[in-house]
């Protein structure tokens, strides 16, 4: 009798579940959060899944930024790709060392590996035309004249009165360039920690040489297209709620267990889910299902097993 074919996840990780909020950002901050996320995780794995790990990288790669500036005369500043690279390694790097740590407790024997992802953009995309994603520090607003003058940076002022901040350009991912490598590491049973960040976004020049750019991908697109490249047969958003809401956080507020896919567009087009929070993870999933992916589910880490279970969280599907 033929072995059971294992099913493939892909958990795209929220930054709850890097760094908890209102927390400094510390490293010892990173790790309380990364193991308390990685305990939930571990018995996924014995559960044997094959099993691809996405995450964002907000405050870490802000804090790379806030770097950049405060040193600018002692060390040359980096470019947003290159940082988005050095928040790949670090967040990687802290979680595949406390999985490993874990699966020694638990005699899981399987290996992980951070992939330092690149992301094909189109040059020609129109988010090029018009940055919208704010990144890095607040500015005041005689700084942010200065910055546009010197660095030739948009700026736009923050609603909530903080300052202004540098916005840059959140193109649309069109393909993972090392998907071949993490379908090979799937191959041998390994575990890929992939996409961080949203990827590094790069594009083709025309002599085909690969080029890295100013710009930042929405993590959870590029989670979703990673999805749809390894035909995975479950994509799981986490977030910071367990599912999602209509009427969220008012007196009307309605629980969503179940969302096709014309329900998730009408839901998205009446504006039911913020542009800053839900919205990218309900686009995510609709490009995921739309493109050939078979579930999708929005939740927290607490109930990621009971949402596989169709229990709890939100299941998107066609």
């Amino acid at each position: 009798m033929a072995e059971k074919e294992k099913e493939l996840l892909l958990i795209a990780l929220g930054g709850n579940a890097l760094v908890e909020s209102g927390k400094k950002g510390t490293i010892s901050d990173h790790l309380k959060s990364i193991q308390s996320t990685c305990d939930v995780l571990v018995p996924l794995f014995e559960n044997d899944y094959d099993i691809v790990i996405t995450h964002g990288n907000g405050p870490q790669v802000g804090n790379i930024l806030i770097q950049n500036e405060e040193t600018a005369e002692k060390v040359p500043s980096m470019p947003l790709d290159v940082c988005v690279s050095e928040s790949q390694g670090e967040i990687g790097y802290l979680l595949q060392q406390t999985l490993k740590n874990k699966f020694k407790e638990k005699n899981i024997k399987k290996d992980v590996v951070t992939l330092i992802t690149q992301v094909l953009v189109d040059k020609n995309d129109i988010a090029f035309e018009k940055p919208s994603k704010p990144v890095g520090p607040y500015y005041t607003q005689e700084q942010a004249q200065s910055l546009i003058k010197h660095k030739k940076w948009t700026m736009h002022e923050d609603p909530s009165g903080k300052g202004f901040r540098r916005v840059v350009p959140s193109p649309k991912p069109a393909h993972i360039l090392e998907t071949r490598v993490i379908r090979q590491l799937l191959l041998l049973d390994q575990i890929p920690i992939a996409v961080g960040g949203g990827g590094i976004p790069v594009y083709m020049s025309k002599d085909n040489s690969i080029i890295g750019v100013e710009a930042v991908i929405d993590k959870d697109l590029a989670s979703a297209q990673l999805a749809i490249e390894i035909k995975a047969d479950k994509f799981i958003i986490l977030t910071n709620v367990k599912q999602c809401y209509l009427n969220y956080k008012k007196r009307t507020q309605v629980p969503i267990s179940d969302m096709n896919l014309d329900e998730a567009h009408t839901y998205l087009d009446q504006g039911q889910f913020s542009s800053g929070s839900m919205g990218p993870k309900v686009q995510a999933a609709i490009e995921y299902i739309t493109n050939g992916g078979k579930e999708a589910y929005i939740t927290d880490i607490k109930n990621i097993q009971a949402t596989i279970d169709k229990e709890s969280g939100t299941f998107i599907h066609h």
